[in-house]
């Protein structure tokens, strides 16, 4: 079975963006937000069949852990109001398709943060996807403020609430931010990036594992700058008398493969240990394009895991193993249809 760990709802129907939109002007203008609209199964169903499933029956994947649009989360439009509207219909609307396409979709949901806000409304909204709507684990934003870095380290005490929530539910999150709002940024090309890779030296600087050793954090787009840099972050590492990275850090965080070239893929695995790497592909996503160096699209990542040299084991562990270890509701699920 191969299980892409990283998938996005980037093709939602299009009354969910227009009613976006229409919120914030109503946050704008002082006014309630207006009604969400009617969205069918129908128009669901073919803004799933037309898309993702369609690319992942051709590239040879079963089943995508499914979540919210990252870049549309916007943690940093309006207020913390706004974003627990924002977020419910968002998951709600990821319920919906993985009710609709249950062999091939399982639900992660985005958090309710807000700027300067407590984690009450997320630690609450959590609770509701992973219980009530039967989600395997959420996404984390490090940055709600767009780029802007205003929120404490994710080592801080600010964090544990969600942290553990996350241990009771025995669900990880995936640090993702969203859309950039600093012009110094490109969203998926500079922020992404920066924030994984930021996220990594924080966990490196502080003692979160220490306080959560169960705690499960997944770090996409093939760990930012992460691999490439590894001996710095081993010196760093070396420098702050921390353990090293291999106990300190990589015993609670993955990095998943959404890397668009084969150079990349093969540094990823020359340098990572291969379970603590789990199969992703962020399709449809950041880039959509064909590699005209290929003739393949930059973000069918199976085509350079394929060719990236792994023996039998490796290859289970990272198409499935190690995302049924990360996320054991999702193992759970698995079981009990006999898979």
């Amino acid at each position: 079975m191969i299980i892409d760990c990283h998938g996005h709802y980037t093709t939602a129907p299009a009354q969910h963006e227009t009613w976006r939109k229409e919120q914030l002007s109503a946050f704008a203008d002082g006014r309630p937000s207006p009604a969400y609209p009617t969205i069918t199964d129908d128009e669901i169903r073919e803004s799933i069949e037309q898309n993702q499933l369609r690319l992942l029956r051709e590239r040879g994947a079963d089943m995508t852990i499914f979540s919210p649009r990252a870049s549309a989360m916007g943690h940093h439009l309006g207020d913390e109001r706004v974003s627990g509207e924002w977020t419910r219909a968002c998951n709600d609307l990821i319920a919906r398709v993985a009710g609709l396409f249950p062999d091939t979709f399982i639900g992660v949901g985005q958090l309710p943060q807000s700027p300067g806000a407590g984690l009450k409304a997320s630690v609450a909204e959590l609770e509701r996807c992973v219980l009530e709507l039967g989600f395997v684990g959420c996404n984390l934003n490090p940055d709600p403020s767009g780029g802007m870095w205003t929120s404490p380290p994710l080592t801080d005490r600010y964090w544990y609430p969600v942290y553990e929530k996350m241990c009771e539910l025995d669900v990880p999150a995936m640090v993702h931010v969203s859309a950039s709002a600093n012009p110094n940024f490109h969203a998926t090309g500079a922020h992404y990036i920066n924030a994984d890779t930021t996220a990594f030296m924080q966990f490196i600087q502080g003692d979160l594992f220490a306080d959560f050793p169960d705690l499960r954090l997944v770090i996409p787009h093939g760990g930012g700058a992460v691999p490439y840099h590894w001996g710095r972050y081993r010196g760093l590492a070396d420098m702050l008398k921390k353990p090293r990275l291999t106990e300190h850090v990589m015993r609670n965080v993955s990095f998943d493969t959404c890397v668009y070239h084969q150079p990349g893929i093969n540094l990823l695995f020359e340098v990572i240990d291969v379970g603590s790497i789990l199969f992703g592909s962020e399709m449809v996503g950041a880039v959509r394009g064909i590699d005209p160096e290929t003739g393949h699209h930059f973000d069918d990542t199976k085509r350079y895991v394929d060719a990236a040299g792994l023996d039998e084991a490796g290859a289970a562990a990272v198409y499935s193993g190690n995302a049924r270890r990360v996320y054991p509701r999702l193992d759970q699920a698995l079981r009990a249809r006999g898979l």
